[in-house]
């Protein structure tokens, strides 16, 4: 009885040892789309604070043991267990950017990572009670690689269960019309805009939020789409070659949209060629009787040759030689209005929504619409009650301050759009921003423009993360920008207590980029 109370005792303490590193490891391993090769990358990295707060612990551990000698297991186990508790404690109170969600996938992850776990603590009881309890912290990293293999197999006959049942759906209800649309930035902001100009003419589904992964497409086909829809707009997302391909053999849409080309997650595309070919697959796997809706001022875009002969209709604001082009654009608090020449007569827009981005994505709306035979005073209207998208340049009054938020996901030419609108609006201009993330190797020198381009734009400069926003800052200064006017806070928290007390109501903040706690090393 009391060997079995021991073994107990041994895993309650170790177990609750690894819950804030596995907790934390699963999290990562969760915003790394569940891959080894992303999850390697993250937890090697050598500015890594959350693995080296680890090692830091362990070398505790092993110093409370050598200083209570051998032979005093009890107590080493219990001052373990006091640790594992004040950690949990810690880990209650810390405030992430993205939480680990407990979806059923890691419901299941978690029970196998509780068996491994629990027979390498068992396994391990023969160590000293120090050793163990270094160990436990270690491998509650590492044990994420046997889980996964392990779990693979199962999520992957999961996955293409789901999968088949949703191609069954799509095939059954194939009288909707399939709106497929992606870019390495703005497809989130056209989903929702082309919904909001289409919705109060035709019945339309759109894939929520940002499922824009075959799962997330998955899921909302079987759970939402009914045979009632006309209009189902997907948004598909791709971080490597063949994830577009892959998305559009799935779906079949008969409409395609490119919304922008740039170098995001040129971590894991590896080149611009590969990104341009993987996003043009949206266009070029239409069928002959299908329609793409193209920005032309998007440079890449623009001079790739489309290899399909399907109707293909260009929008743009640089780039006249577009099918749909916005003249004459005006910002203010109050959004933005713009006009565009159709059919030889020129219509005036008044939309909610800021930023050149954002025209170019309702010139997209206004096209697919017109395609679509929906009336130009219709469309006219449905642009003007266009809903501002969450975090997408959406003005916001917070404690009767004015912000601009563009906290989602910043890219190159985003970010200097947002400068664009901040440069015009009245009072002093202020950015919050963690610079951009997931460019590869040219992720310094973007910030480092990003930086230079904002002299003029913003008269306060606060950055998030002193080691992300370095690049930024030498960019401040290579252009001039008053040093006294740049602040660099480790945390959004610190940054928001300095907006409050150094700036008024008469000013307007933008918030430029969210940072994943995957970065955030």
């Amino acid at each position: 009885m009391n060997d079995f109370l021991i073994i107990l005792l041994y895993l309650c303490v170790y177990l609750s040892l690894c819950f804030v590193f596995c907790k934390h490891a699963l999290q990562m391993f969760q915003q790394n789309h569940y891959e080894l090769y992303r999850y390697s990358k993250w937890l090697f990295n050598k500015n890594n604070i959350h693995f080296s707060k680890g090692l830091l612990y362990s070398i505790v551990i092993l110093t409370i043991g050598t200083l209570l000698k051998s032979g005093k297991t009890l107590v080493c186990i219990f001052i373990t267990l006091a640790f594992a508790i004040w950690m949990i404690y810690e880990e209650n109170k810390a405030v992430y950017v993205k939480d680990l969600v407990l979806t059923a996938r890691v419901k299941r992850q978690i029970a196998v990572l509780l068996v491994l776990l629990s027979l390498f603590i068992l396994a391990g009881k023969v160590l000293p009670a120090d050793i163990l309890g270094v160990l436990c912290i270690i491998m509650s990293y590492l044990m994420i690689y046997p889980m996964a293999l392990l779990t693979s197999p199962m999520e992957e006959m999961i996955k293409k269960r789901y999968e088949n049942e949703a191609r069954m759906i799509l095939a059954k209800n194939d009288q909707i019309l399939k709106i497929g649309i992606t870019g390495s930035y703005g497809k989130t902001s056209t989903k929702n805009i082309v919904n909001d100009i289409i919705a109060d003419n035709k019945f339309t589904l759109i894939t929520p939020a940002s499922y824009n992964t075959p799962m997330g497409i998955t899921r909302t086909i079987r759970e939402m789409l009914k045979p009632i829809h006309e209009v189902f707009v997907c948004e598909m997302g791709a971080d490597k070659v063949g994830d577009i391909g892959y998305l559009m053999d799935f779906v079949k849409p008969k409409f395609g949209v490119v919304t922008s080309i740039g170098p995001q997650h040129l971590n894991t595309f590896h080149s611009m060629e590969n990104i341009i070919e993987e996003k043009m697959k949206e266009i070029e796997m239409l069928p002959l009787d299908g329609t793409g809706f193209i920005n032309l001022d998007n440079e890449y875009i623009a001079s790739y040759q489309i290899k399909n002969h399907c109707e293909v209709i260009s929008v743009g604001i640089e780039n006249k030689d577009a099918d749909l082009v916005a003249e004459k654009i005006t910002y203010s608090k109050d959004g933005s209005k713009f006009s565009v020449k159709i059919d030889g007569k020129t219509y005036k827009f008044v939309t909610s929504l800021l930023g050149k981005h954002n025209i170019t994505n309702i010139l997209i709306g206004i096209a697919i619409a017109r395609k679509l035979g929906i009336d130009m005073k219709d469309i006219v209207k449905n642009v003007k009650n266009i809903n501002q998208v969450e975090h997408r340049l959406e003005v916001k009054k917070i404690n009767n301050f004015t912000f601009i938020d563009d906290a989602f996901n910043s890219n190159p030419v985003g970010s200097k759009m947002a400068l664009d609108v901040l440069e015009m609006m009245p009072g002093r201009r202020v950015i919050v921003t963690p610079g951009m993330i997931d460019l590869g190797e040219k992720e310094e020198e973007i910030n480092r423009e990003f930086g230079r381009y904002m002299i003029d734009k913003a008269d306060d400069v606060i950055l998030v993360g002193e080691k992300q926003t370095k690049s930024i800052k030498e960019g401040l200064l290579e252009s001039g920008f008053d040093e006294e006017h740049i602040v660099v806070f480790k945390t959004v928290r610190e940054a928001f207590d300095h907006v409050y007390r150094h700036f008024s109501s008469r000013d307007t903040i933008l918030l430029e980029n969210d940072l994943p706690d995957a970065f955030n090393v």
